[in-house]
C-alpha cells in the first residue's frame, strides 16, 4: 500500500511532528503510531535529513508517561525539542498546564529549510499555515498529515488549503500502525480453545 505522494529519489526531505497533535489524531482514528515504521516510510521515499518530534514535558513529576516515548525516540532516529510545561490557575480557579510547541517548530521549520527540498508537517494545527507559505516562497514543497475524518476534524481548513499535499492520516495508517501482539493474541486464543 503507498500513499498518494510525490517524493522525489534524490529530495532532501526532514519531518516535523507536533507530537501531541500527531497523538490526537491517530486517537481520533484509533490506532497508535509505529515511529520505527513512520521513519522506514519517509527514509524510503528520498534523502531523510530529520525527523523533528515536539512534545512538552510536566516537569517535577516523578513519572512522566512519555517518558519512555522520549527516550525511545531520542535513541532511534529523531531529534527530540522538549520543553516544560508551565502550570497556571485560569479564571476559574482550576489548576491548568500550558506547554505548546509552536514557536520551536516554527524556527526549526525556517532554520532547515534552506537545506531542504520537501517537509512533512505532522499536524493540523492552522496557526501553521503562514509557515508553510513562508518555506513555499523559498522553494520547498510542503506535505501536511492529519485528519479530516475524525469528530471534529484534527486538520485546520486554512492550513488543509496552503500544503502542497494533505495526506489523510487514516490512509497513511496501515503504513505507520502499531501492529498488534500476534503472540499473544495466539495464546488468548490458545487458552479459549
Amino acid at each position: 500500500m503507498a500513499f498518494d505522494v510525490t517524493f522525489y529519489p534524490e529530495e532532501k526531505i526532514a519531518l516535523f511532528i507536533d507530537g501531541a497533535n500527531l497523538y490526537a489524531a491517530a486517537r481520533a482514528l484509533g490506532f497508535d503510531i509505529d515511529y520505527r515504521r513512520l521513519l522506514h516510510v519517509f527514509g524510503d521515499k528520498g534523502r531523510l535529513i530529520r525527523a523533528f518530534y515536539y512534545t512538552a514535558l510536566i516537569e517535577d513529576q516523578e513519572y512522566s508517561p512519555l517518558r519512555p516515548l522520549v527516550d525511545w525516540l531520542d535513541y532511534n532516529g529523531y531529534t527530540m525539542v522538549t520543553k516544560p510545561t508551565k502550570e497556571f490557575t485560569d479564571a476559574m480557579g482550576r489548576r491548568k498546564l500550558k506547554g505548546n510547541m509552536d514557536i520551536e517548530l516554527a524556527i526549526d521549520v525556517m532554520e532547515m529549510a534552506p537545506h531542504l527540498d520537501h517537509i512533512v508537517l505532522f499536524s493540523g494545527d492552522g496557526d501553521f499555515r503562514r509557515l508553510v507559505e513562508a518555506v513555499q516562497r523559498k522553494g520547498v514543497r510542503v506535505t501536511v498529515v492529519s485528519t479530516i475524518r475524525s469528530q471534529p476534524p484534527m486538520i485546520a481548513d486554512e492550513l488543509r488549503r496552503q500544503a502542497d499535499v494533505f495526506v489523510e492520516l487514516q490512509e497513511l495508517g496501515p503504513l505507520i500502525m502499531r501492529a498488534h501482539n500476534h503472540q499473544r493474541d495466539q495464546q488468548y486464543t490458545n487458552n479459549d480453545a
